[in-house]
């Protein structure tokens, strides 16, 4: 067992980024095979679980995610989201590493934030609005630096102590925080908006978005959430990670299954952008959503980095039958 106090020192934000737009490139070329996430429901206990296997061909990664979503684990003292990974050689099936996948799925969600603005906003942005100031908004955060210079970054909760101790752990030297009293003094004017609540009804209001604006919908990752007002679908375009999961679990699948848009109307992944056969944004006034479900290709190879940075630093050679100990 690879547990996170040993993942975090092999992985940071910007090699994360690095292995996400690297995978993100492989899926928009149709080099993996994912199938669907497999979800448990856990009406009596508010959560559910997930099983989230993938292969990727030229990297030969393989492996499979069991992850937890219980938002209501905070008063209990636990993460909202809680993982384990597994990796395996393709070539053998030998199971060749099991590791923490907690600090990974935050990781590489922020990473594929960062990597979607990088490819989405507006190469000068220079203003955000968080909405929601959990684990997942720091790393979406600490993405978004790493491509952009930042200057004016605006925070909302409904848990000011939350948000406060947010600004508290990211703040940096040149960069405004302000605390917002609400949603709409939050997201109004930004370059980059990014929303990462567990929200089941629309908290964005479309006339709070103005042009050029991009949006990092992170938060909606299970059928029935929802974020934005579908009435920004209608002047946005629309790029997802993966079509068939956005459609069924991500920010569009409450305004699918109400037939307020359509599956043709998703411009395109994220993947056919980076992989050039999709353009992305069209001018400075568009406005551009990123539906963020989050992709088991992601985590098998941030995991299959671990793995292997693991071996080389025993000096053991990676093959069908090494063990990560």
């Amino acid at each position: 067992m690879i547990p996170r106090s040993r993942i975090v020192p092999l992985v940071s934000m910007r090699r994360a980024m690095n292995i996400v737009e690297d995978v993100f490139h492989a899926h928009g070329l149709g080099r993996v095979q994912m199938p669907a996430k497999i979800y448990i429901h856990l009406d009596k206990y508010h959560g559910d679980f997930r099983a989230m296997p993938a292969y990727i061909g030229g990297m030969e990664a393989c492996g499979i995610k069991w992850v937890n979503v219980h938002p209501g684990n905070r008063s209990r003292g636990l993460p909202s989201v809680m993982a384990v990974i597994i990796v395996s050689s393709p070539k053998t099936g030998l199971p060749l590493a099991i590791m923490d996948g907690t600090y990974i799925t935050s990781l590489r969600t922020g990473a594929a934030g960062g990597i979607a603005a990088k490819y989405l906003a507006r190469r000068r942005s220079s203003s955000a609005g968080f909405v929601g100031c959990g684990v997942q908004a720091a790393n979406q955060f600490l993405a978004l630096i790493e491509i952009f210079r930042l200057k004016t970054v605006d925070v909302y909760d409904t848990d000011r102590a939350r948000a406060a101790l947010f600004v508290k752990r990211t703040k940096l030297a040149g960069l405004k925080f302000r605390i917002c009293d609400n949603i709409e003094e939050c997201v109004r004017g930004k370059d980059i908006v990014v929303t990462s609540t567990p929200s089941r009804r629309p908290i964005i209001d479309a006339r709070w978005i103005s042009p050029g604006t991009h949006i990092n919908a992170i938060g909606a990752d299970a059928k029935g959430k929802e974020e934005l007002d579908p009435a920004i679908f209608k002047k946005a375009g629309i790029f997802v990670d993966d079509v068939i999961q956005a459609s069924h679990s991500g920010e569009i699948n409450v305004p699918i299954a109400e037939k307020m848009i359509k599956i043709s109307d998703i411009r395109s992944t994220l993947g056919e952008v980076i992989a050039k056969k999709k353009k992305g944004r069209r001018s400075q006034e568009d406005i551009t959503i990123f539906d963020s479900t989050g992709l088991a290709v992601q985590d098998v190879a941030v995991a299959d980095y671990v793995y292997r940075s693991v071996l080389r630093r025993r000096g053991r050679r990676v093959s069908g039958i090494d063990l990560a100990g």
